[in-house]
């Protein structure tokens, strides 16, 4: 069984052999379809390649794969049982580890994904408010929802319709939208930085981040924060905590489990009632087996300090990076919070030196990806970066030489 073989088979039996945003068919041609393991900071693709992970599978997996702590909780939830008639009490501890976590929250509700996350937290604001506009940043991903998802194929434009949209960190702009449907606004949701693929990250202003709370004060409307992609890598309380800004509705998922599948919203208690109108439920949103790797993950990131790990080694990444495209000729744009980091190098509008880059970056031991940005992991040693950094040289060169 090897790579190329699986994607044969699954051509006949998958629409497109795979779809959605882990099609390696999107990526440079060397990046491999399928995978066979991870362990740490590594994964192994099933012909027996093994990398440095840079992605941590699209972000979920932040402890590191595998990690002790959390498939020990895992286990022992799915010994006791996993999908049962209701919820466990894990439910309701890990509810409880959330609302002492993050100021911002005085309540949770539970899901699978980060769009069931941001659905969700829009119907309790629509819920709150009786309105029906929202507020959203122009390129900004939420998820793959029609009101939402980044293609059109197979949606209406009537789902689209409540949507209004604003250029990230301009007040002008976001209070020129707001104009436009006065009186209508239901909630303005935003990513905590903006970190649309094919672009450079861009970080918040802070005065960006207090115009909109108060923008939202003004209109009556939700703020709503979807940190579905950054949530837990750049702080535990929530990613504009250090702003002072606290959202009214919070969107989480990826990393909060190391790899389970769960989502949360998190709220103010003055929306608890309006949450509480919603029929907003799947059948296994309740399964406790990831609530108990959520609840083991989010403690061992508070235990052991994780996020400031991750920020030491994605620093120490970042200015290898910088010394070694220095060094070979390369001006690149290193973008967005180190613990969830991007390359990009300059005048590549094409993305042909990434591509090549990033292709050669995987020869070399090394996964990384050319238009999406990457994700640290608290694994990652000082000493795993600098073996990446051996491998993200020769990519270097190897992409000079061939450029040249």
């Amino acid at each position: 069984m090897n790579d190329a073989d699986l994607r044969r088979r699954a051509s006949k039996v998958v629409p497109g052999g795979m779809y959605g945003h882990l099609n390696a068919a999107l990526f440079a041609p060397g990046y491999p379809q399928f995978f066979a393991r991870g362990e740490g900071c590594r994964q192994w693709d099933v012909d027996g390649r093994e990398y440095i992970d840079f992605m941590c599978s699209w972000g979920p997996v932040v402890l590191g794969h595998r990690h002790p702590r959390v498939e020990e909780a895992a286990a022992r939830q799915a010994a006791l049982g996993d999908c049962l008639n209701g919820p466990g009490a894990i439910m309701v501890e890990l509810a409880e580890l959330l609302v002492d976590t993050v100021p911002s929250a005085d309540w949770a509700m539970f899901s699978k994904n980060g769009t069931d996350a941001t659905t969700q937290a829009l119907m309790v604001a629509r819920a709150a408010t009786g309105r029906t506009k929202v507020l959203r940043a122009h390129g900004a991903y939420h998820g793959a929802d029609p009101w939402c998802t980044p293609s059109p194929s197979g949606t209406t434009p009537n789902e689209r319709a409540d949507l209004v949209e604003f250029d990230y960190n301009s007040l002008e702009s976001l209070e020129a939208a707001a104009a436009t449907v006065e009186g209508d606004v239901a909630a303005i949701i935003v990513t905590p930085f903006k970190h649309d693929s094919f672009e450079d990250q861009e970080l918040v202003e802070p005065a960006f981040a207090r115009g909109a709370r108060a923008l939202a004060d003004r209109l009556g409307a939700a703020l709503v924060i979807d940190d579905v992609r950054a949530g837990f890598r750049v702080d535990l309380r929530g990613s504009w905590e250090p702003y002072g800004v606290r959202p009214d509705l919070t969107a989480w998922s990826k990393a909060m489990a190391n790899g389970y599948p769960i989502a949360a919203v998190t709220g103010a208690d003055a929306l608890r009632g309006a949450a509480q109108t919603l029929y907003s439920t799947g059948s296994f949103w309740f399964s406790a087996v990831a609530m108990a790797a959520a609840k083991a993950t989010i403690e061992t990131l508070r235990d052991t300090d994780g996020i400031a790990g991750m920020h030491r080694t994605g620093a120490q990444l970042r200015e290898g990076l910088y010394a070694q495209a220095k060094a070979h000729g390369f001006v690149v744009n290193q973008t967005g919070p180190v613990t969830v980091p991007w390359l990009s190098f300059d005048g590549d509008a094409d993305l042909s030196v990434a591509m090549h880059w990033s292709d050669a970056c995987l020869r070399h031991g090394v996964y990384v990806h050319p238009w999406h940005n990457w994700f640290m992991s608290a694994a990652h040693t000082e000493e795993d970066v600098a073996k990446a950094l051996e491998g993200t040289d020769q990519a270097f060169a190897e992409t000079r030489a061939h450029f040249a």
